[in-house]
């Protein structure tokens, strides 16, 4: 078994495994999943940098949405 199994999510694989993975299996696999928490809290988690939150962050503003305000 594959230590690092890929979890469906809607993010786009540009940002890097780790950040589409952390964020899956804490619950969060969608872009409408993500207007819970701020940017800042998702740059805590390894693995998740500028330019993961960046291009969230444009795939959210494209669908209407954003970050939770911090």
């Amino acid at each position: 078994m594959a230590e690092d199994a890929a979890v469906p999510t809607e993010f786009p694989v540009g940002i890097g495994k780790t950040a589409r993975r952390v964020p899956a299996l804490n619950g969060c696999t969608r872009y409408d999943q993500l207007t819970g928490v701020t940017s800042a809290e998702l740059l805590k988690i390894h693995g998740v940098g500028p330019k993961a939150i960046r291009i969230l962050g444009e795939e959210l503003s494209a669908r209407g949405l954003s970050f939770a305000a911090s």
